[in-house]
C-alpha cells in the first residue's frame, strides 16, 4: 500500500528520523496560513499524489514568500499531474504539502527495502540524490551501495558505519548517518513496510540530516497487524477497479494493455505477464485468485476484466490443484459471461485437477472459448484475438 509523503513522513517522525517541519492544506489559504505559522524565509510547496517524478513535472514549487506559497498552491490544487509514473491521464492534486525551506550543503540517496534478489532487507545508498535510481543503477552501476542485513544479527552499527563512509560521511554526521540508518530499520520493521526511500537526504550547511523527500511502501499483507496504518489508505489514488476487487478478496493491478489476464497463483501471473510481452502482447491487468476463491469470486474478477474497455482479449490460464479445481474456475467464468455476456475473445489454458470437466463445463454452457495447450500457445492465440479486434 503507497502512502502519501506526509503520512510517511509523520510515521519516521515517530522514530526520531529528522525531517523538515512542515504540514499539508486543502487550499491555497491553508497553505498560505502554514506557511506563515512555519516562519523562515523560503518553504516547498509539494503536490501530494502517489507517483514519483513529482519535481520533474511540476509538482514541487519553491516560494520566497507566504503570498507565493499560495499561489503556488492554487496552481498545484485540483489540477491534474502527469509524471513518469502516472501514464497520460495523470493524478489529480487534491492536497499539499508546505515544507520549510532548509540551508543544504549536500544531497544524497538512501534507502531501506526487501531485497529479492538476496532474500534480506537491504540499505541502498548513492552520493548524489534527487536522480532517478534506477536510471542510475542501470547506466552506472558502481555509484550504488548495497549493504544487507543479516536476518541473525540485525541491524549492524559496524556495518552501517561502512556505509556512511563510503558515502564520504566523517565524524559526527558519520554517526548520525548509522543513528539514522538505525531508527529507519526500527521504522521499516516494526510497520511491516516494503520500502522506505529517501530522495534526498540532505546535508544542511549547521551539518544536520533531513529527509527531504520520503517514500514509503507498506505491505498489504501485513495491514491486519496495523489498524492505524490500514487507515492511511487514500482510496481517491487507487483505481476504482482495485478496490472492488480487494472487496471480493481478489489480488488484481490494472497494468496498461489490452489483455486481460485471469491467473491463479501469483507466480503462475508473474509468469504468463512474462509470456505475453515475451511473444509482444500486453498485459491489461494482474489478476491472482486465490486458491480458496469461490465460483462467485471468480465470476466477479472476470467481470471486472470484461468492464475494462481497453481489453480486447482475455487469457484464463490456470493451474487446478487439491483446493481450487479447475471446474470451479469454469463455473465462475461461465457465470459471469451467462450475467454480462463475452464480448471478447476468450482463451483458456487449463491443466491440473479436472481440467477436462473445465472444459467441458465451459463448452456445455455455450461458451465460445478458445483452448489452448501449453502457456506458449495461449499466448500466441490470444494476442492474435487482441489483434483482430482492434483491427
Amino acid at each position: 500500500m503507497n502512502i502519501h509523503e506526509y503520512q510517511a513522513k509523520e510515521i519516521l517522525t515517530g522514530y526520531g528520523v529528522p525531517v523538515p517541519r512542515g504540514a499539508v492544506a486543502e487550499s491555497a489559504s491553508a497553505a498560505e496560513a502554514i506557511a506563515r505559522e512555519l516562519g523562515g524565509a523560503s518553504w516547498a510547496v509539494k503536490a501530494q499524489v502517489h507517483a514519483g517524478g513529482r519535481g520533474k513535472a511540476g509538482g514541487v514549487r519553491l516560494a520566497a514568500s507566504p503570498e507565493a506559497v499560495a499561489e503556488a498552491a492554487g496552481q498545484l490544487l485540483d489540477q491534474r499531474l502527469v509524471t513518469s509514473q502516472t501514464g497520460p491521464a495523470g493524478k489529480e492534486v487534491k492536497r499539499v504539502y508546505v515544507e520549510q525551506g532548509l540551508d543544504i550543503q549536500r544531497e544524497c540517496y538512501l534507502a531501506v527495502l526487501v531485497d529479492r534478489s538476496l532474500g534480506r532487507v537491504s540499505f541502498l545508498a548513492a552520493s548524489r540524490g534527487g536522480e532517478d535510481i534506477q536510471t542510475l543503477a542501470a547506466t552506472e552501476p558502481e555509484r550504488i551501495l548495497r549493504c544487507a542485513v543479516d536476518p541473525a544479527e540485525g541491524f549492524s552499527g559496524a556495518r552501517a558505519g561502512e556505509l556512511a563512509v563510503a558515502l564520504g560521511f566523517e565524524s559526527e554526521l558519520l554517526a548520525r548517518t548509522v543513528d539514522l540508518m538505525g531508527k529507519l530499520y526500527q521504522a521499516f520493521i516494526e510497520t511491516d513496510a516494503s520500502l522506505i526511500e529517501i530522495n534526498p537526504l540532505a546535508v544542511t550547511k549547521d551539518g544536520a540530516l533531513q529527509a527531504l523527500d520520503v517514500k514509503m511502501i507498506l505491505d498489504d499483507n501485513a495491514l491486519f497487524r496495523h489498524a492505524e496504518l490500514e487507515a492511511l489508505r487514500d482510496e481517491d489514488e487507487v483505481d476504482p477497479s482495485e478496490l472492488e476487487a480487494k472487496r471480493f478478496e481478489l489480488n488484481y493491478v490494472k497494468l496498461g494493455g489490452d489483455i486481460g489476464v485471469m491467473v491463479n497463483g501469483a507466480g503462475l501471473a508473474l509468469a504468463t505477464v512474462d509470456i505475453l510481452k515475451e511473444y509482444g502482447g500486453a498485459p491489461a491487468d494482474f489478476m491472482d485468485v486465490r486458491p480458496v476463491a469461490t465460483r462467485a469470486q471468480i465470476a466477479t474478477g472476470f467481470k471486472m476484466l470484461l468492464a475494462n474497455p481497453d481489453v480486447k482479449a482475455i487469457l484464463v490460464n490456470v493451474y487446478g490443484g487439491g483446493i481450487l479445481r479447475c471446474d470451479t474456475i469454469a463455473e465462475g467464468v461461465a457465470a459471469a459471461c451467462k450475467e454480462v455476456g463475452l464480448s471478447v475473445p476468450l482463451v483458456v489454458r487449463a491443466a491440473g485437477t479436472n481440467k477436462e470437466m473445465a472444459e467441458k463445463i465451459l463448452v456445455g454452457q455455450g461458451i465460445p472459448v478458445t483452448f489452448a495447450r501449453d502457456m506458449a500457445e495461449a499466448a500466441v492465440k490470444v494476442i492474435a484475438a487482441a489483434k483482430r479486434e482492434a483491427a
